[in-house]
């Protein structure tokens, strides 16, 4: 069924993207919306299980995190749907192709969830960067080359909002 939604294209969409590399791109927005996915959960499942002295400046600061990754996972879904490709819509789907980890049961303190966050913001960012080259480079979509540099460039601010924390 996955293999079968992220094969399908509307074949009418003439935007001079051939069909084959609209399908190659919309398989790297998934696995981007994926990845979007399992951080804004990771980053919520520590807004609401934070403690410790610097609870309330944790709390409001994941929160401030997955509010705007949040918008991207928006914003990366409506950049497949342009493309007119589907979007992957469940965790079960998500989960089959992200490149992140979950830790279930596994609450850890304030500083080893920003350094978890971190990591992922880190995996994300290197994802986009060799994704970005390969739209342009190799499927002629300078558009979704643009939009992954500015998802990168806003997760590189994320990752060096939570470096900061660790410093």
């Amino acid at each position: 069924m996955l293999e079968k939604q992220l094969n399908e294209m509307r074949e009418n969409v003439d935007i001079g993207i051939e069909a084959e590399n609209r399908k190659e791109v919309v398989a790297i927005l998934n696995t981007v919306l994926a990845d979007e996915y399992v951080l804004y959960t990771k980053t919520r499942n520590y807004h609401w299980n934070v403690v410790g002295k610097d609870f309330k400046e944790r709390h409001d600061f994941f929160q401030e995190q997955y509010e705007k990754l949040d918008e991207i996972i928006d914003e990366v879904a409506e950049r497949t749907r342009q493309l007119g490709g589907l979007t992957v819509a469940t965790l079960n789907e998500f989960l089959q192709i992200t490149h992140l980890k979950e830790n279930p049961g596994d609450y850890p303190s304030d500083l080893k969830m920003i350094s978890n966050l971190l990591k992922d913001h880190e995996n994300t960012i290197k994802f986009l960067r060799e994704s970005a080259e390969k739209c342009d480079e190799d499927y002629n979509d300078s558009g979704t080359n643009d939009f992954l540099i500015g998802l990168m460039e806003i997760h590189e601010k994320m990752a060096w909002m939570l470096r900061t924390h660790l410093d």
